[in-house]
C-alpha cells in the first residue's frame, strides 16, 4: 500500500484552483484502514476536520426513495477541513477562492472493485 499520509498531504495542500476533474489515487486495502489513515494524516498535518460526511450510507439509505437501481458504493465518505495558511494564500490572490473552503478529501470503495479504495479531491 502507498503511504497514505503523503498522499493525503499532497492532495490536501495542493490548494484550490478553478474547478476541474478530481485528482484521484487508488490504493489497495480495507476501506476502514484507508479512511482512518486519511483522517490521521489530516489531523497530523495540524488541520481540524470540520465534518465527516457519510455519503455512501446516505445513498444506500435513500436508494429506494429516489428510484435508485443499484448500489454505487460499499463505503463512501468525505472529510472536510480548512487550512488557514492555504486559505490565506489563495484568497489573497483571489477572494472568490472562498468557494473552495472548506476543502474536501473523498474516500470510497465500490461493489465492483472491493479492496481498492479511491482517495481524491476536487482539482
Amino acid at each position: 500500500m502507498i503511504p497514505i499520509r503523503s498522499t493525503v498531504l499532497v492532495l490536501a495542500m495542493a490548494g484550490p484552483v478553478a474547478a476541474a476533474d478530481p485528482i484521484i489515487r487508488e490504493v489497495e486495502g480495507s476501506f476502514d484502514e484507508v479512511a482512518a489513515a486519511v483522517e490521521n494524516a489530516i489531523v497530523n498535518a495540524g488541520l481540524v476536520i470540520d465534518h465527516r460526511s457519510h455519503v455512501g450510507e446516505m445513498l444506500a439509505r435513500t436508494k429506494a426513495d429516489v428510484g435508485g437501481s443499484k448500489d454505487l458504493f460499499t463505503h463512501a465518505e468525505v472529510f472536510t477541513f480548512c487550512s488557514a495558511k492555504v486559505s490565506r494564500e489563495v484568497m489573497e490572490r483571489d477572494l472568490a477562492s472562498v468557494q473552495f473552503c472548506p476543502y474536501g478529501i473523498f474516500v470510497y470503495e465500490t461493489p465492483d472493485n472491493p479492496g481498492t479504495v479511491t482517495i481524491g479531491h476536487q482539482d
